[in-house]
Order: structure tokens, then C-alpha cells, then sequence
């Protein structure tokens, strides 16, 4: 249910692109994205910091290109999100001596140290790449192509970066005593 929740902008920009254009989708990501903050507020359910910077960049980016009438904005959007979340663990790991990863998954599941350490470095990584696919994908492709690429190639990729996640983990994880 929070993938599909997650998802709801993502969907949602698809479907007015794919109905209208860029500019439309854009405004439509934007409203869901509100909509979907003030959802959750009205519920009395927590905000996560990721999910106002991912707010705070829709906005910004998807308003860019709203105002000046331009797409590169937009198609930067999930370059700057997937740079923030990187730059999120490497910062925690460095200024706070803390594994972020680990401080969320931690409670779920034991893991020797090393492990946790090149979780955090994966992911970090991970994000990173997705950061340049992006662009990759923004610059040497069309827009119809890259809003494909946004919805379908970063699910994908995503959901076989976890399932490759949990085949390692799954030989690391170590019983409670």
C-alpha cells in the first residue's frame, strides 16, 4: 500500500502525459504530490523528511518548467531527488558517524557490521547510478521515452536492485539469540 501511495505522483504524471503533454503532467505531479502531504497531515500521520524534500523538489523543478516553459526542469527532478537521498546517507555516515540504512532497517533485521557497511555503500551507489541514468536517459532520448523511462526502467530497476538487496542479505542475516 505505501509502494502504490509512494507511486500515486509518478502514476498520475504518466497518465496526463500520456493523455495531454509534459506541461500538464507536470502541474498534475505537482498537485498530487501537495495532495498527497496534506493527506497525509489530515490522517495525523507523520510526514518523513524525504517526502517533504521530494515535495519541496517537485515544486521547485515542476515550477521551473511550468514557468519557463521548459522540460529540462522537470527531467531533472529525479536526478536531484536520487543526488539528495545518496548525499542524505553519505552526510549521515560522515558528519554523524551514523548508517542511516541501518538506523531504518535495523529494528527488522540483524546484520554483521560489514554488512550493514556495504548496504549503506550499495544503496548510496545505487543511487547515484539512477542519478546519471537519468540524465542519460533526459538528454540522448526523447521526452516520451524518458517519462517511459521514469515510470517503468526506474520501477525496474529499483525492484531488481532489492530483490538482488535481499538474496545478499539473506545469506548475512543472523538469528536473534
Amino acid at each position: 500500500m505505501k509502494l502504490l501511495f509512494d507511486l500515486f505522483p509518478v502514476l498520475l504524471f504518466f497518465a496526463a502525459y500520456k493523455l495531454a503533454d509534459i506541461y500538464v503532467a507536470t502541474g498534475t505531479a505537482i498537485v498530487a504530490s501537495i495532495a498527497q502531504i496534506l493527506w497525509l497531515k489530515l490522517r495525523a500521520r507523520p510526514v518523513e523528511g524525504m517526502q517533504w524534500a521530494g515535495l519541496a523538489i517537485i515544486v521547485v523543478f515542476g515550477g521551473m518548467t511550468l514557468l519557463l516553459h521548459d522540460e529540462t526542469f522537470i527531467k531533472w527532478k529525479p536526478t536531484v531527488l536520487y543526488g539528495l537521498f545518496a548525499a542524505v546517507l553519505l552526510g549521515g555516515r560522515v558528519f554523524f558517524g551514523r548508517d542511516l540504512i541501518k538506523a531504518v532497517m535495523g529494528k527488522q533485521l540483524t546484520l554483521p557490521e560489514p554488512v550493514w557497511q556495504r548496504l549503506g555503500l550499495a544503496w548510496m551507489g545505487f543511487f547515484v547510478a539512477m542519478a546519471v541514468l537519468n540524465l542519460l536517459v533526459a538528454y540522448r532520448f526523447s521526452t516520451d521515452v524518458w517519462v517511459n523511462f521514469k515510470l517503468f526502467g526506474t520501477m525496474g530497476l529499483t525492484i531488481a536492485f532489492v530483490i538482488a538487496q535481499a538474496l545478499y542479505l539473506g545469506r548475512h542475516v543472523q538469528e536473534e539469540p
